[in-house]
């Protein structure tokens, strides 16, 4: 009886749905099965699968796959947070974007959900200190899906980046958790300043194609913040921004903006 009870706890719905939609993938389609399986089939969990991921695309002539997988697997072994916040990013944009319809997607696909998972990886090493290979993971994760953000950046989970082209995070900035961005974000400073100088985002935050928000400057909780808005001051908690520089337009229209991806101002916002 205890060993069936511990083969329950033990299953894993998540990765077994993926699992599933890999298997489907490669019925209908069998001209990626060697894709399919080397990213999904081929792993018995999701972190095995991960790593694989990773390593695959950040390798290069300078650093081989086989040891770029070797610090992720040892990342996500000494830190399980990393894992679970990979789970949580998953789950994200699985909920929020129309264009998702399996979890297999984001790992196989979504160039957003694999630039943050290799920027957990980098950031794990940077606050071990080994600051080179958080560099290296910086720089491959810039060339490669170009999104550039510094390990030193604290970032929490169920993110979604959506397109993910020209992101822009810096050293001290702060992201809060359930927090969605468009593409060409950019959250960075306002000078050469070595101090505490980046924006902290909320938890909740939708933050719309386009946006910068520039110094230390604090971004309230569930607030959003209108595509191409230049952002240069404190934004208050469930408020809507807008503008070259940004000013508060409105309230942020329901409690979960970074949920319902609702960009649109409403009429009594666009005077």
């Amino acid at each position: 009886m205890a060993e069936a009870q511990n083969k329950v706890t033990s299953l894993d719905p998540v990765w077994d749905r993926i699992q599933r939609e890999a298997q489907e993938a490669v019925t209908k389609e069998p001209l990626i099965g060697g894709f399919v399986h080397a990213c999904i089939l081929h792993h018995k969990s999701i972190e095995k699968a991960l790593s694989y991921r990773i390593a695959a695309k950040l390798a290069s002539n300078e650093m081989s796959m086989v040891v770029i997988r070797e610090i992720v697997e040892e990342a996500y072994a000494a830190d399980p947070s990393l894992v679970d916040a990979a789970r949580a990013d998953l789950v994200a944009i699985f909920e929020r974007d129309p264009a998702c319809h399996r979890l297999l997607q984001p790992i196989l696909y979504f160039k957003g959900y694999q630039a943050v998972q290799a920027y957990r990886v980098g950031h794990f090493l940077f606050s071990k200190g080994q600051l080179d290979l958080a560099y290296f993971v910086q720089m491959r994760v810039s060339e490669i899906f170009g999104v550039d953000i510094h390990p030193g950046a604290k970032i929490g989970k169920g993110i979604m980046i959506d397109h993910a082209h020209s992101i822009v995070i810096g050293e001290t900035a702060v992201v809060g958790d359930n927090v969605s961005m468009l593409h060409s974000v950019t959250l960075g400073g306002t000078g050469k300043e070595e101090e505490d100088r980046h924006p902290k985002i909320g938890d909740g935050v939708l933050i719309g194609a386009g946006a910068k928000v520039l110094g230390n400057i604090k971004v309230g909780h569930c607030s959003r913040i209108a595509a191409g808005s230049v952002v240069l001051e404190e934004v208050p908690p469930c408020k809507t921004v807008a503008g070259i520089p940004a000013r508060i337009v409105g309230e942020a229209g329901c409690d979960q903006p970074s949920v319902s991806m609702n960009h649109m101002l409403g009429p009594w916002e666009q005077d």
